[in-house]
């Protein structure tokens, strides 16, 4: 790199990626949506979990073999623009960074929910800007603070999960806060069966639970900025399965085990109606506070990511030059105020509507956004693999496996997952939000992004 580019500065360490990839897909998806999941699937929810379990490994797979021999800020825009083309570079750029400017519009209204809980008089759209302002500072200061905000972000949900798997277990087995009478676990098949819905439940839950993912890929993001990526990202990304199996699989377990799904109701947490419904109250707070943490770790993440991918963007000449910029801290600073400046019309829409579904609508389009960043990784990997000798290939560090199989599948699986939304009120709205932004930055990308490259 000439000594006149802007260069971002290594400063994640290797507990951050760790913790950081065991965190990245734990957020209100699984703390919140998940009681959505299970109303439709009931217990065979579980299945449900690890279908997408199982996607979104081989996606992860697909990005590690790339991003461990090409470790760049931007990761799989700028490999989509490589390997698929401009056009493809330039909609996966600016897609990624839209579905984490509406993940966090998101994220900063469930920090406002949670916050009226305990202060009821006060404005959610106060706590929405006040947590807006704060992992805007986060980021701004050095990746490093950054990477330690989020490995403590993660340490509290990874304990919180794991404490409630381990208490749960105590209710199941040992009736610990339920006067001492073991709770079983045949709730999981007593109360209309495993598979209340049938087949057509397990493959329905499929949009809701594929959101909880959202935010796994970002591991490829922070590829720039690791201080030895060889050996950090294989080891975060093959911690993917064990994740699906510990903090979904088995916190989701605990929970049918001990609340019967079809009392559960949509919109609030399954974890603190497991405790409610055990009279352990005192747990329940807890949760909520966890619930918080995860919502603004979220948050943190997605200023992150968007800061990174804007910087990417005008490194390719795809935005403009004056995001292609790193502060004194070694941070993109410029990239990271554009998009905290437009977050601020999360807080808008919190001061204006007061109608909770919004909530639903806005993750719904995420994951749309999500699902067109895992294809473009899965496809990528299939062309990167075809321009490499045998030789090459038998030299790459980290690949793929069960290559090609593994890729042509899951991207059958997530086009699937996408017509699936059309079937859902609450996700529908993806379908029309989705294509309409892909389409703009197609007319974009041939009226403005064409034009500067002719001049230039």
């Amino acid at each position: 790199m000439s000594k006149n580019q802007p260069e971002l500065q290594r400063g994640l360490q290797s507990r951050h990626i760790t913790l950081m990839s065991l965190g990245a897909a734990i957020g209100v998806g699984l703390f919140l949506g998940s009681a959505g999941a299970i109303k439709i699937a009931g217990p065979a929810v579980l299945l449900t979990y690890a279908l997408g379990g199982i996607v979104i490994f081989f996606v992860m797979r697909a990005l590690g073999e790339i991003a461990v021999e090409h470790p760049i800020a931007g990761s799989f825009s700028r490999y989509a623009q490589d390997y698929l083309g401009p056009l493809a570079g330039f909609i996966t750029g600016w897609n990624y960074w839209f579905l984490w400017i509406v993940t966090c519009m998101a994220e900063i209204t469930a920090v406002g929910i949670y916050m009226t809980l305990w202060f009821p008089d006060s404005p959610r759209w106060i706590w929405a800007l006040a947590a807006l302002v704060l992992m805007t500072l986060i980021n701004l200061i050095a990746a490093k603070v950054f990477g330690e905000f989020e490995f403590w972000f993660a340490f509290i949900k990874v304990f919180a999960i794991i404490a409630m798997i381990v208490i749960g277990l105590g209710v199941i087995l040992f009736g610990i806060g339920n006067a001492g009478e073991a709770v079983g676990f045949s709730n999981l098949w007593t109360n209309g069966g495993f598979m209340p819905h049938g087949i057509s439940g397990v493959i329905q839950a499929l949009p809701i639970v594929m959101f909880a993912y959202l935010g796994v890929e970002m591991i490829g993001v922070t590829a720039g900025e690791a201080k030895d990526p060889k050996k950090t990202l294989p080891k975060a990304i093959n911690t993917v399965l064990l994740r699906v199996l510990v903090f979904y699989i088995g916190a989701i377990t605990v929970i049918l085990a001990i609340y019967p799904w079809d009392e559960m109701t949509e919109g609030q947490s399954p974890f603190v109606m497991m405790f409610d419904n055990v009279g352990i109250q005192y747990a329940a707070g807890i949760i909520n506070f966890v619930v918080l943490t995860a919502a603004l770790s979220s948050c943190n993440s997605g200023i992150f990511s968007t800061g990174r991918m804007i910087f990417n963007l005008a490194a390719q000449k795809q935005a403009p030059k004056i995001f292609y910029n790193v502060g004194k801290t070694g941070v993109p600073t410029l990239a990271i105020l554009f998009s905290a400046a437009v977050l601020l019309i999360g807080v808008l829409l919190n001061y204006i509507i007061k109608d909770e579904r919004i909530f639903l609508y806005i993750t719904s389009v995420s994951t749309f956004g999500a699902v067109w960043t895992w294809v473009i990784i899965l496809l990528v990997q299939i062309k990167y693999r075809k321009t490499l000798s045998k030789d090459e290939i038998g030299k790459l560090t980290f690949k793929n496996i069960f290559h090609p199989i593994g890729s042509y599948f899951s991207v059958a699986f997530l086009v699937m997952v996408v017509v699936l939304m059309f079937f859902n009120d609450g996700t529908r709205i993806a379908l029309i939000v989705g294509p309409l932004w892909i389409a703009i930055l197609v007319v974009l990308y041939y009226t403005v992004y064409k034009k500067q490259l002719k001049k230039n």
